[in-house]
């Protein structure tokens, strides 16, 4: 078996509007592999060809060109186990509003063909905090809650593969707490986990390995720790005995004055260090009575990355 869950080998889409000739190209001759047994951040600015490029992965959307591997299994080649090793948690919220949680479930089970004998509703129910609420209507249901439907149909197939797009957007901490604690105990257990998201703090606590894509381009992939070492840049915060006005900085240093009166400098670590800037602080009168550093995150990385893409 192939080492990676994933593999995208010049995978294209182009878009054509009919009548128009007009042609939009959302992926763009993407390769990429996602290790066997991973958390994997498939980032991006919107539009940047992710919900596409997992949407093609599940086979819901036809690929202008390229090769797609689920699980060593060739979409073009056996498109039957390639689907039945992924299972996808969509963005919309788009249940049947006449089944109940464990229809839903069941019904679901049945398209993908499992045996009544082996499939495991009450389980899935209980993982997702849904078993008293299993003979409800879904159009009862709150919006947290139908999102965890969505993440217990995606699992009634046992996927080896299991995409989040966007698992937690509009939910609150509780459900966010619960699904995340989920994930980790599915990816504990053998699941790959493939994850997208707008919330950049989530993808850096739960990722090990990120990849950006910017205009349909795979722009980065890398650990997630060194992504964050990408950036040269680090911050300095001083906080002066008394109220003091920014001094004038050595070259490469940014800096500004904060409301509360703190002093903020940006400078290259690979030049400086923090104790240089503090005697500078001090050569230049200013008493420090506390300071911290903050290394940038990955909404920095991010930034940084998909501007310069």
């Amino acid at each position: 078996m192939a080492e990676n869950a994933i593999e995208l080998v010049g995978l294209r889409k182009v878009y054509r509007a009919q009548g128009t000739g007009v042609e939009k190209v959302a992926v763009k001759d993407l390769h990429l592999g996602i290790p066997k047994g991973s958390i994997f951040g498939l980032l991006g600015p919107n539009g940047a060809g992710k919900s596409t490029t997992i949407n093609i992965m599940a086979g819901l959307v036809n690929k202008t060109a390229g090769t797609v591997k689920i699980w060593g299994f060739d979409q073009d080649k056996n498109p039957r186990m390639s689907r039945a090793s992924i299972g996808v948690v969509p963005q919309e919220l788009n249940v049947d509003p006449f089944f109940s949680p464990r229809a839903a479930l069941e019904v679901q089970a049945g398209l993908y063909g499992v045996p009544p004998e082996h499939r495991r509703t009450e389980m899935i129910l209980e993982k997702v905090g849904l078993l008293d609420k299993a003979e409800a209507y879904a159009r009862t249901l709150s919006g947290g809650m139908r999102r965890r439907l969505l993440v217990a149909k995606a699992l009634v197939h046992a996927p080896q593969v299991l995409v989040l797009d966007e698992p937690t957007a509009g939910v609150d901490i509780e459900l966010r707490q619960m699904l995340w604690d989920y994930v980790r105990e599915l990816n504990a257990a053998g699941t790959t986990i493939i994850l997208t998201t707008h919330y950049l703090e989530e993808a850096q606590e739960m990722c090990d390995r990120i990849g950006i894509i910017a205009d349909g381009t795979l722009v980065a992939c890398d650990e997630t720790p060194n992504l964050l070492g990408r950036l040269d840049t680090k911050t300095l915060v001083v906080t002066p005995d008394t109220a003091s006005t920014l001094p004038e900085l050595p070259p490469q240093v940014d800096g500004e004055t904060r409301e509360d009166g703190a002093l903020i400098l940006r400078y290259p670590k690979s030049v400086y260090t923090a104790m240089d800037l503090l005697d500078h602080l001090r050569a230049k009168g200013v008493t420090i009575r506390d300071m911290a550093t903050e290394e940038p995150n990955l909404e920095d990385v991010f930034r940084n990355i998909t501007q310069a893409a």
